[in-house]
């Protein structure tokens, strides 16, 4: 029993002593979090171009593009109040290492337990008027990297391409297979929609400070992306480029994030 307490008290202290070293929260502190992503393919860490992976089905294939957009981030506090992040937009590209850990600017100070974000550009934005689409949402600056249909007027939420020995040959001689999902929804119900919202815990409360800016590492397994929701097959689709047939693999993608720690 001594010992127990002995433990208890320990804790209490230190407890106290972390709760105490915060500073106080002042009406108009701000701070930035940081979005820390990790690309993987189950327990592989995720390499372009050569690495052969092998997915839910079997079939094995390699990774020569991976970007997707981030948005509409939120964060919960621990009073259950949603602070929402509008107007931050951001491209992952795996082939570019600074893009892999966007910043989200001037998150009030508080502390957090929860955070929600959408995959793709949302229908407001993606119908703004061009000189509101700046920076990565910039439909001229994709280069040979575009994320952006300028003949279905919207954007690419998910780009993923490779090749697998079990999909077919393409003109230039190569077993490609190409994941491009896009649709943002629209006037009718017809229209197909694939933003997908993600909402994960945070594994503890994340204070924000005036002298705080955590880190949120957010490890992305790719591999869901064939598995994530239901079994997708490259030999029963290599090419997806039409948003009302990307409805699986933007399910899956959904379940693509978690959260792996707080710096």
């Amino acid at each position: 029993m001594k010992k127990l307490f002995l433990f208890a008290s320990i804790a209490a202290v230190f407890s106290a002593c972390s709760t105490e070293s915060l500073e106080p929260i002042g009406a108009t502190d701000k701070n930035n979090i940081t979005l820390e992503f990790e690309n993987r393919v189950a327990a592989q860490s995720l390499v372009l171009n050569d690495t052969k992976y092998t997915n839910t089905s079997g079939e094995d294939f390699t990774i020569t593009t991976l970007n997707y957009f981030i948005s509409n981030v939120a964060f919960k506090k621990t009073n259950g109040t949603v602070v929402k992040m509008p107007d931050q937009y951001f491209l992952v590209r795996q082939a570019d290492k600074t893009s892999l850990m966007p910043v989200i600017k001037d998150v009030p100070a508080a502390d957090y337990t929860e955070m929600t974000f959408t995959i793709g550009v949302d229908s407001v934005k993606s119908i703004s008027a061009v000189d509101q689409r700046t920076g990565v949402l910039d439909v001229a600056s994709y280069g040979t990297d575009n994320m952006y249909w300028s003949w279905n007027s919207g954007y690419i939420f998910f780009k993923m391409e490779g090749i697998s020995s079990v999909a077919p040959t393409n003109a230039a001689g190569l077993k490609k297979y190409q994941y491009h999902v896009g649709g943002f929804g629209g006037r009718t119900a017809a229209t197909a929609n694939n933003l997908r919202s993600v909402t994960l815990s945070l594994p503890s409360v994340t204070a924000v400070r005036k002298s705080k800016s955590p880190t949120i590492h957010l490890i992305g397994d790719i591999s869901k992306v064939f598995s994530g929701v239901s079994p997708l097959k490259i030999a029963n689709g290599a090419v997806v480029m039409s948003p009302a047939a990307a409805g699986p693999i933007a399910n899956n993608y959904a379940k693509v994030f978690t959260v792996d720690h707080i710096h």
